[in-house]
């Protein structure tokens, strides 16, 4: 960004003073006024948080959510990274009503075939350059886990069913998923807790890539990524190559670690160290994926293609609960001259209604051209927080792709170290910027460093945001920090 240009969007955030913080101001914004402020506590639903009250969203429209209380609020994360087209897209609409007006909106996928979802998945094989071969589609990012986890061992299994293939290796302070089995691939300690007796046992670990925390002073790419394939043999010499399944990672880490991107050359080091002793290469996508980072496919950022690919999120652009795995020749080959089956299955798989609204998303999302406008816009974006927000004690980094940004707080810049996770950094951003006066949604996330201290928010805005937006985020983000880090003494 030129000296005028982060003179002129300063400029717009003049009154908003950055003062070095070394204690974090504690007092919840709206502390006691759970009910007075538009917020509801839920007496029916088993949400996330049950003693926690929420304000009330009576509708939406393109990147705006509309609340009880009269506020309008800007959705700077997209939901969970899931709203990437907005709300209330008319096109979108229309093609879920059409397809339910044919009076089939489900199918059992064990009878039936149907040409809304034949054409989904025609889309989808053709945004990977005819690169992965058959589309399994189902309705989360965690059952999109699941199912890749017993394609994989399946792959070997259609071939010798005495194969030796039982293992599978990960990444510490990793996420994949909720269910059983996904949970089991992810490594993020405190989301394993209490569930640890019931996860698999045949899952190991290596690091993650995080180049902020783990770079060595003055190490290139090179050997950073060297380092890290060096890692991943080492784990396959000890537990025997010829009984790895795969390996399992995200090209750009969201919920767990803050929009943490691989080192260029990373991927494509894993993925040869994987097909050195014929095991899968294994991609989680579903946060990161559809468009997300800039490119249809994170992995295309690279072209480092996948064997199995998970997505998500994006996929439906939350129209539809709607997620999927993609599968690459040589695993559907290894089927079709096998069983011919995938011992797999679940009641709301490939429903039409969830393909039509997929299907439009994704078609709106390739004739406008939002890749470009997600790169464009993302790099902007990049600009904007780094000049504004890189010279915060309290923000230790900065990264991200396309339009998937993370900040991670720490209490010493110098050293990184965390805050306690008692203190709740993430979540009191996070509640400070859904408020009044900021108004704009943020998504928070912890266990950063270890899976239980370390403090982050994503900023993951639709593919339809403009420069102007960018702007507002920018500024409003910066707004929101220094409110909760304010300077020794501050209270309000």
């Amino acid at each position: 960004m030129s000296p005028s240009a982060i003179s002129e969007l300063t400029q717009k955030c003049q009154d908003i003073a950055i003062t070095p913080a070394k204690t974090l101001h504690l007092k919840g914004h709206g502390d006691g006024e759970a009910t007075s402020n538009g917020l509801e506590k839920s007496e029916f639903l088993l949400g996330r948080h049950l003693h926690k009250a929420f304000p009330m969203v009576t509708g939406g429209k393109g990147n705006y959510l509309y609340l009880a209380d009269g506020r309008t609020v800007f959705d700077a994360s997209s939901g969970a990274a899931v709203s990437c087209l907005g709300y209330g897209n008319e096109r979108v609409i229309a093609a879920i009503t059409d397809q339910i007006n044919t009076g089939v909106s489900y199918l059992c996928s064990s009878f039936w075939g149907n040409s809304v979802v034949e054409e989904l998945c025609k889309e989808l094989i053709n945004g990977t350059g005819g690169q992965m071969s058959r589309v399994y589609l189902t309705g989360s990012g965690s059952e999109a886990m699941e199912a890749a986890v017993k394609l994989a061992r399946q792959y070997f299994y259609e071939s010798d069913k005495q194969t030796p293939r039982v293992n599978f290796i990960a990444r510490e302070t990793s996420y994949h998923g909720n269910t059983i089995g996904a949970l089991g691939v992810s490594g993020h300690v405190a989301r394993r807790a209490p569930y640890e007796p019931f996860l698999m046992d045949n899952i190991h670990r290596v690091s993650a890539c995080n180049a902020y925390r783990q770079r060595k002073n003055g190490e290139s790419d090179e050997s950073f990524v060297a380092r890290k394939a060096a890692e991943l043999e080492a784990k396959f010499q000890e537990l025997g190559p010829e009984t790895v399944i795969g390996f399992v990672c995200e090209p750009v880490v969201g919920a767990a670690l803050g929009c943490v991107p691989s080192v260029p050359g990373y991927l494509k080091a894993m993925r040869e160290v994987c097909h050195k002793h014929g095991a899968l290469f294994i991609l989680d996508e579903v946060m990161c994926g559809m468009g997300r980072c800039g490119t249809l496919h994170a992995w295309q950022h690279e072209e480092v293609v996948p064997d199995l690919q998970t997505l998500g999120k994006g996929l439906g652009g939350g129209y539809q609960p709607i997620a999927a795995v993609l599968i690459s020749p040589k695993v559907v080959d290894a089927f079709m001259n096998g069983s011919g089956q995938f011992v797999h299955g679940q009641t709301y798989q490939a429903m039409p209604v969830q393909a039509a609204a997929a299907l439009e998303v994704q078609r709106i999302q390739r004739e406008e051209n939002l890749m470009q406008n997600a790169k464009t816009q993302g790099e902007y974006l990049e600009k904007c927080l780094k000049s504004l927000l890189g010279d915060h004690p309290n923000v230790g980094d900065i990264r991200g792709r396309g339009l998937f940004w993370g900040l991670e707080f720490v209490k010493d810049k110098e050293t990184k170290e965390p805050f306690d996770p008692k203190l709740g950094v993430a979540e009191k951003v996070h509640d400070t910027a859904i408020s009044a006066p900021f108004n704009m949604t943020m998504y928070p996330g912890t266990g950063t460093v270890d899976g239980f201290a370390g403090d982050h928010i994503i900023l993951a805005p639709t593919y339809i945001v403009t420069k102007e937006d960018i702007e507002r985020i920018a500024k409003v983000t910066l707004e929101v920090v220094s409110k909760v880090f304010e300077s020794p003494g501050v209270d309000s």
